[in-house]
């Protein structure tokens, strides 16, 4: 398994929460590093949860899979010891 595969494993079993920002700096991460630019519309304004996560998804656009799997390991490193 990569050292993104592991963080991303890692990351889903922190013994504490991360807080909203922090877990949306990961999902934009995430998201970037496996899928690549965002590619779903914009959620309402009223749908704030959605809305977000697309926010967080779409800061990365343009960013490579591999710079965003990089940036995602490297957010894991900065998080984990508060969280693993």
């Amino acid at each position: 398994m990569d050292q993104f595969n592991t963080a991303a494993e890692k990351a889903k079993n922190f013994s504490k929460t991360p807080t909203n920002d922090e877990f949306l700096e990961f999902y934009g991460l995430f998201k970037q590093a496996t899928v690549g630019d965002i590619n779903v519309a914009e959620p309402g304004a009223l749908d704030l949860k959605a809305k977000a996560k697309w926010n967080a998804w779409n800061k990365h656009k343009g960013m490579s899979k591999d710079a965003a799997k990089a940036a995602y390991i490297a957010t894991y490193e900065k998080y984990a010891p508060k969280y693993a």
